[in-house]
């Protein structure tokens, strides 16, 4: 009865083992062979556009021994720079005050405490324009209403957006074209588009024009302004796969 009992368990024990080890063999392992070889290419493009605005910063810089001398002063001519810029600029300009300070003029000496001289008050106005054209009449009131700092012009584009889409298919497109010859030299071809990201958009560089070259007074000579162009650069960062 004993050896019956140790045979039927020692069958019973190798037919378990023989289900187990038959459900281990037929069970799927997942693996990353199905997945074809994968291109990662970068797409760069440059578009040019012409720039619609352009932002002047103007400033009445005044000088009193006293801080009211140099305030009061300071508040009548920046008021008439103001009505001059009103009607240099037209209804569609854009005036405002960016920047305000009234702060001390110091000396200082070797060994000693440094002794306030005056004051100074510097009044700066931004101003806003969407006709390039009125910019040298601009500059020209400006100088001749009394401002005698002005810091620099920046064009730039405020409808930027068929620029930036035109840069942005551009870099997809060359992005697309460089998978394709990758994949080409690599005997395969593009089968799917895996992921696509914009990696950025760059903003063109504002040309700037230093003041020197607009407070030299010409009674006779307008201001020459050229605009030129901007530079809109888009890049895309593309991946596919090939077979």
């Amino acid at each position: 009865m004993k050896r019956l009992f140790a045979t039927t368990l020692t069958m019973t024990l190798l037919l378990c083992a023989a289900t187990v080890l038959h459900a281990q063999t037929t069970t799927p392992i997942q693996t990353d062979a199905g997945r074809g070889t994968r291109i990662t290419v970068n797409g760069n493009a440059t578009v040019q556009a012409q720039p619609d605005t352009a932002i002047l910063t103007i400033s009445v810089v005044t000088q009193g021994r006293r801080a009211i001398d140099a305030q009061q002063d300071n508040a009548a001519k920046t008021d008439t720079l103001v009505k001059a810029l009103k009607a240099a600029s037209g209804a569609g300009g854009e005036i405002k005050t960016s920047g305000y300070s009234v702060q001390p003029m110091r000396v200082y000496r070797e060994n000693q405490p440094p002794t306030i001289t005056g004051y100074e008050a510097r009044n700066t106005v931004t101003v806003t324009l969407s006709d390039l054209k009125k910019v040298g009449p601009v500059i020209d009131a400006a100088t001749q209403a009394g401002a005698n700092d002005i810091s620099g012009i920046a064009f730039t584009l405020r409808q930027d957006r068929p620029a930036r889409d035109r840069a942005l298919t551009e870099a997809t497109r060359e992005a697309m074209s460089k998978a394709e010859v990758v994949a080409s030299a690599l005997g395969r071809k593009v089968t799917r588009i895996v992921e696509v990201q914009e990696e950025g958009f760059v903003r063109p560089p504002q040309p700037v024009y230093q003041a020197e070259a607009f407070m030299v007074k010409r009674d006779s000579v307008a201001t020459p302004i050229e605009v030129g162009s901007l530079d809109i650069t888009s890049r895309v960062l593309l991946i596919v796969e090939v077979e």
